[in-house]
């Protein structure tokens, strides 16, 4: 072979070589194209399902907002609705409340009415005898009873109900001064050791009574000899406090007395009402009808005297200091007749009696307080009674009632006002030094 020919055939093998190599390399880069293409085919995929992801995951935020929202509607809406369902019931307990309040408050006032009714108007008459006996002797509140009742209705109440008077006269004879060397240990009962039971020497004992819906006080006073008459300083112009009196005069204990002038409630108890003696000299000898009684004093020998007579009367009897008062509670031992509530109502009560020994007793009632209403004639008669008076009346009593023991006053007096003081007075009985 020539040498052109080996040139020419190595020439053909290079170039088949070559064409080789070069499809090689097409197959390798077509390889490689389609490998590129499969890998943007893939970003693709990948670019797809993550845009299909982050579309889902949009969509299920914007679906988990919107359930979001929906539920917090559905909870807004509920919270109204319980909120109106609160509301309703809310005015419905109110309407409740408000009709259960108008229902007692018309239960109340029918509960009042019929009972004002049966009190003032019904079968039983102790209340409105009460009523009617209690206005009527007051000075200036009658018109309680006058309000609700006729004229010929308080007549009639008040004639029934009284205190028919002892009329004996008095025998001072019976009443044997105590004599504190032969006091005795045996009591008749536990009133009887009330009063006899103390120190020797004592010239009084004070001492609280039970009542059943009263306070009371009691002074049993040992020596009658030092027992007086006082007025006040201003006699027929001023009335002084029963405080004031028994400061003046040195007094162990004092206790109101009669009566004065009050005309229309505005006295200032200036002028008394009345007999007035006072050692043994007429200060005042006008007599005073309106509470039955007459004088009540102490005579020459010390003694309780009780008389319907005038001033030179009891003069002539022996009595050396004296008011004019009533009605008188128990003369000689026998106590008077008290009809019915015996006409006076209740009141705060002032009294004074004598035992058979000697001893005197001043009592003083509290009145028209919730806790204490006050006494009628018939409680002043048993109280002295149980503690052996054996002579007794009944003293001024209302916003005049006191007791004074060492310069204080030991009851609650109360007046009209409701307010927790006396007022001033004329006269008084007081034990000195």
């Amino acid at each position: 072979m020539s040498n052109n020919e080996e040139k020419k055939t190595r020439t053909k093998k290079y170039e088949a070589n070559y064409a080789v190599i070069d499809d090689e390399k097409e197959v390798k880069l077509s390889r490689t194209k389609h490998k590129d293409n499969d890998l943007e085919l893939n970003d693709d995929v990948k670019k797809v399902k993550k845009s299909t992801r982050t579309t889902r995951y949009e969509k299920d935020e914007s679906n988990k907002e919107s359930d979001e929202k929906d539920l917090s509607s559905l909870k807004d809406d509920n919270l109204l609705d319980e909120k109106d369902d609160s509301i309703v019931r809310a005015r419905g307990r109110g309407n409740k409340k408000k009709h259960l309040l108008r229902n007692i408050l018309i239960g109340m006032f029918l509960f009042f009415v019929a009972t004002f009714l049966f009190l003032f108007y019904g079968p039983w008459h102790g209340f409105r005898d009460f009523w009617i006996t209690t206005a009527m002797t007051t000075m200036h509140h009658q018109y309680l009873a006058k309000w609700f009742y006729s004229d010929k209705t308080i007549a009639e109440v008040m004639n029934k109900n009284k205190v028919v008077e002892n009329k004996e006269k008095i025998d001072t004879s019976m009443v044997e001064i105590y004599d504190e060397e032969n006091i005795t240990s045996v009591y008749k009962d536990i009133y009887d050791k009330q009063v006899l039971e103390h120190e020797k020497g004592q010239p009084y004992k004070y001492f609280k009574v039970e009542g059943y819906n009263f306070d009371a006080y009691m002074v049993a006073i040992y020596d009658p000899s030092k027992i007086k008459v006082v007025h006040t300083k201003n006699l027929w112009d001023e009335g002084q406090f029963l405080v004031d009196m028994a400061r003046e005069n040195d007094a162990l204990v004092a206790i109101n007395g009669g009566a004065f002038e009050d005309i229309n409630g505005l006295s200032n108890g200036g002028k008394p009402k009345g007999i007035l003696i006072k050692d043994g000299q007429i200060i005042q000898s006008s007599r005073n009808y309106d509470h039955g009684g007459g004088v009540i004093g102490f005579t020459n020998d010390n003694k309780l005297f009780l008389g319907d007579m005038s001033a030179s009367e009891a003069i002539a009897n022996g009595v050396r200091d004296a008011v004019e008062f009533g009605p008188f509670l128990v003369v000689n031992g026998n106590p008077s007749f008290i009809q019915g509530n015996g006409g006076y109502g209740i009141h705060p009560r002032s009294a004074i009696g004598q035992r058979r020994d000697g001893i005197v007793l001043f009592l003083v009632i509290d009145g028209r307080r919730i806790d204490s209403m006050g006494a009628g004639m018939k409680d002043l008669t048993d109280i002295m009674v149980k503690y052996g008076a054996w002579n007794a009346a009944n003293l001024d009593g209302g916003n005049s009632s006191v007791l004074v023991i060492n310069n204080e006053i030991v009851n609650r007096p109360l007046n009209w006002d409701n307010m927790e003081q006396t007022r001033p007075i004329a006269t008084g009985f007081i034990l000195t030094k």
